[in-house]
């Protein structure tokens, strides 16, 4: 049995993938890190139902330079993939989020191993933010992001732009093209794109990132639209279903098992009631403004049934389950954390993070006082 949170605490905007292996296939999610150190943390399982930190792929200054970010900007939504035999991430970079400006750069680094080394950065476009990379069939890839707009008038989340990437030239080619603008639901962002039975189907996020947080799915037989809604959108959400245990569920990304087996990663909360003598007059109504989700955004695993009309839906109902049925796969459990760190190994334990900069010996030394972080 799954148990969700798979990833508990600070695991924002899962990416999943597998990776195929003669001895069992390997499942990875990449998170975002925002303005800590080092970027964009990736988890591994080889069952889905146990996860370990595994490693960072931004760990170098020449890949990202944190220097002046705000609070909550840095690296967002990075979306991990495997193809042609190497990994490939791509992420944004965001360096401002003031008013109604986001000063957004997104880039591409790839590995010939999980475990590096990652490329320096390839500059690929700075139009918006959440990007992601799709491998086609045809063996083309197409990056897709959210376009922010600065327009007055306009809405700032203003769709979901696709353009070619050539692997050769290393380079976004080609014309831009806006495939989605979204539904009523709003503030769309996040997109994924996945190919099954002749359908494109983009997988995006709406609603903000708060309680009205959904997933939202389209499809479409042609990869640049039109794209058709999922009738009885969204795909999932946890708005109006305040007892539920798994809150603020969304943005969200698609894994299949080497079984045919499909299940969706998806950040979630998991709020406290405010509580004490202003409990009643923070939260008068008794609605979602007493809530509060002190370990941030998580990361949850669903599973997904297709129907035979070729769309899917989330195996017991369209919210969020804490208790999901595991796969068809070999558990595999991994050794049990430390629960103290002495600070008495030779490196820093890979589970701590610095704000913005690098640990460096003259601040974070393990050595000048053995048994001691100064």
């Amino acid at each position: 049995m799954i148990t969700n949170p798979i990833l508990p605490g600070f695991h924002a905007d899962p990416s999943i993938c597998r990776v195929p292996g003669d001895g069992g296939d390997d499942y990875y999610i990449a998170t975002s890190t925002f303005e800590w150190w080092p970027g964009v943390r990736i988890h591994h399982s080889r069952d889905l139902v146990h996860w370990r930190h595994h490693s960072y792929a931004v760990t170098r200054p020449s890949q990202l330079d944190l220097t002046g970010h705000p609070d909550s900007a840095g690296v967002w939504a990075p979306c991990l993939s495997y193809a042609q035999g190497q990994f490939w991430l791509i992420y944004t970079d965001v360096r401002s989020t003031i008013g109604a400006f986001k000063d957004t750069h997104n880039y591409l680094v790839t590995a010939p191993s999980i475990d590096g080394p990652w490329s320096e950065p390839i500059y690929l476009n700075s139009s918006g933010f959440d990007p992601s990379l799709f491998h086609d069939d045809d063996g083309r890839s197409w990056v897709l992001n959210q376009q922010w707009t600065h327009v007055p008038g306009k809405n700032h989340f203003n769709g979901i732009l696709l353009q070619e990437y050539d692997r050769e030239a290393r380079r976004v080619v080609g014309p831009v093209k806006n495939i989605y603008t979204g539904t009523a639901l709003g503030v769309v962002e996040g997109p994924h794109l996945y190919r099954r039975n002749g359908w494109y189907y983009l997988l995006t996020a709406e609603g903000g990132t708060f309680y009205e947080h959904a997933v939202t799915l389209a499809r479409s037989r042609h990869i640049d639209g039109p794209y058709e809604t999922l009738p009885g959108n969204p795909l999932m959400t946890a708005w109006h279903k305040k007892t539920d245990g798994l809150q603020r569920s969304g943005h969200a990304s698609w894994v299949e098992t080497a079984g045919g087996e499909w299940f969706m990663a998806h950040l979630c909360g998991r709020p406290l009631e405010w509580s004490g003598p202003h409990a009643a007059r923070n939260n008068p109504a008794g609605g979602y403004d007493g809530l509060h989700c002190p370990l941030g955004r998580e990361t949850a695993l669903q599973r997904l049934h297709w129907r035979d009309d070729d769309w899917p839906e989330v195996v017991g109902g369209p919210q969020p389950s804490v208790q999901v049925a595991a796969p068809d796969l070999p558990p595999h459990p991994f050794p049990a954390e430390p629960a103290r760190d002495d600070f008495d190994g030779p490196t820093l334990n890979p589970h701590l993070n610095s704000l913005r900069k690098p640990v460096d010996d003259s601040w974070a030394s393990l050595t000048a006082r053995p048994g001691h972080l100064r």
